[in-house]
């Protein structure tokens, strides 16, 4: 019986692949609880996605967005700072990231797509497809995906119910961080802060509309009316002043 188990769990390996992601997941917890960290686990999910609007979802910082936004970014109306989000931020906000704490969508996706994957091999002969079995997880992905908008909504209505925002109440003002994207003009990039030892990934523009480049540091110096993004200036130091 335990052998039958072990080789549903593990073969073929798509399932594997499922398995140990899944018990990734498992280890993560049981080590955040048995640390002491239980009741501090949505507050430090809060820290990851701090921004629940979608503009502000840039996690991997590897594109930027144009946006026609106003000359002097620091002067502008409701009407000026409505940026399209991206496919990305779409996304995120598709599945309630921000809504609900990162970290539980994180694993509920991976015990969803596990689930999928293992009952899948169970009616379709997907081991006779060897390594190309790890195939069958991109429909899998795509099926968890749409699923996780509907099982993620009654959670978005119980954290908002309890008071949870997606964000603590941290004055970014001030702020200074490293650049991940480069930006001048209108363009909307990414920039990474360390808040509470946790790097953390905010879309910002230039105040100024003047180049900087990714690795730059920077400080926050304002945060546009509808809270999408930030407004960065280069920091200020010895070697260029």
């Amino acid at each position: 019986m335990m052998t039958e188990l072990i080789n549903i769990l593990f073969n073929p390996l798509s399932n594997g692949i499922m398995t140990v992601l899944t018990g990734l997941s498992v280890v993560y917890w049981l080590f955040m609880f048995l640390m002491g960290d239980g009741v501090h686990l949505f507050d430090a999910d809060a820290d990851v996605d701090l921004h629940p609007t979608p503009d502000v979802s840039d996690v991997d910082g590897s594109h930027d967005i144009d946006t026609d936004g106003p000359d002097h970014p620091h002067h502008h109306t409701d009407s000026d700072t409505h940026t399209e989000p991206g496919f990305f931020a779409k996304a995120m906000d598709y599945i309630n990231v921000g809504k609900v704490p990162i970290m539980l969508i994180v694993t509920m996706f991976k015990f969803v797509g596990w689930v999928i994957t293992i009952v899948s091999s169970l009616y379709i002969d997907v081991a006779s497809l060897g390594i190309k079995s790890v195939l069958i997880l991109v429909p899998v992905f795509i099926v968890t995906f749409f699923l996780m908008h509907f099982l993620t909504k009654p959670l978005a209505r119980m954290f908002k119910n309890i008071g949870y925002n997606g964000e603590e109440s941290h004055d970014f003002l001030g702020r200074m961080g490293k650049m991940r994207a480069s930006i001048e003009g209108k363009k909307i990039g990414s920039a990474e802060f360390i808040i509470q030892q946790d790097p953390i990934r905010l879309n910002v523009v230039s105040h100024n509309g003047e180049k900087i480049g990714y690795g730059d540091d920077v400080i926050i110096v304002d945060e546009s009316k509808d809270k999408k993004y930030y407004y960065v200036t280069k920091e200020i130091t010895i070697d260029n002043i």
